[in-house]
């Protein structure tokens, strides 16, 4: 059975909750440039212009892409044949974002809900944990603001509304959501399962690579018609019109009840941070 120290994964998470904050992953600043060649009206071409230029200045200069660096939110895949050593996952996990966003210079944006007191550290994260074959540990992480986190729905569906009431629910949601979001966003939605589970899996799709389709041909094809039919609301970069209020919408499904059907869209703003690592 393979052992990985608490240490290790408090240095490796540390480094991501960083790495995150400070540098744009490629497949980001790629639909940045499909967004760039799609759209027409010249001020919001020269909002993805300067949208790329910001990202650039903040991996050059080590400093935070947006001051809203986020509620650190982990989905952690766990290998059944490992064993953490000398400590409890979550604590490890909950010591690598008081050490990455302390030395980061990141935003401590985490507060009691009633009293609104900030925890002083970014802590506790919000973490997701899944029991996998295997020996690895596999940890991804998306530090999410709350300019689109608070753009974010979930609604319990009639079977009888369809695929027509999922596209309806999505089009509301974003023209509700407009500038605030800062777009143009990705979008992830989740179809399927119970209130909870709908909204976990609208929010982990938003972890697959920007503008990457389902695997799935019927549900890639649904994203593309979602797209097609954002974009065509007109929002636009920053909210100031145009052809590219999101760059992608990432959908994944689950098996529900016979007479349920939720839905959740999660919103992501344009700078979608994630990091992922397999110790």
């Amino acid at each position: 059975m393979r052992e990985i120290h608490v240490d290790e994964i408090r240095d490796n998470v540390a480094q991501i909750c960083i790495d995150a904050a400070y540098s744009l992953s490629e497949d980001v600043l790629t639909a940045f440039d499909r967004a760039i060649e799609t759209e027409t009206a010249p001020a919001a071409k020269e909002i993805l212009g300067l949208l790329k230029e910001n990202a650039r200045i903040a991996k050059e200069d080590h400093i935070p892409i947006c001051q809203d660096t986020g509620i650190a939110i982990f989905f952690v895949e766990v290998g059944q044949d490992l064993r953490i050593k000398n400590g409890f996952l979550s604590d490890a996990i909950n010591e690598g974002v008081r050490k990455g966003y302390r030395e980061g210079y990141l935003r401590m944006s985490v507060v009691d809900p009633i009293s609104r007191r900030n925890t002083g550290d970014n802590t506790p994260a919000i973490i997701y944990t899944e029991v996998v074959p295997g020996d690895r540990l596999r940890i991804s992480f998306m530090p999410k603001g709350a300019g689109s986190e608070n753009m974010s729905v979930i609604r319990m569906l009639r079977p009888t509304e369809g695929v027509e009431g999922i596209r309806e629910f999505v089009i509301e949601c974003v023209k509700r959501a407009g500038a605030n979001p800062c777009p143009p966003v990705v979008i992830g939605v989740g179809i399927g399962g119970d209130f909870e589970k709908a909204a976990l899996i609208a929010k982990k799709a938003l972890l697959r690579p920007v503008g990457s389709p389902n695997p799935k041909l019927e549900l890639a094809s649904l994203e593309e018609t979602l797209l097609k039919a954002v974009n065509k609301t007109g929002i636009g970069p920053e909210g100031l019109g145009g052809k590219v209020t999101a760059m992608a919408v990432h959908l994944e499904i689950y098996p529900c009840h016979i007479a349920s059907l939720p839905v959740a869209a999660n919103i992501n703003c344009h700078a979608a941070r994630h990091k992922t690592i397999i110790l």
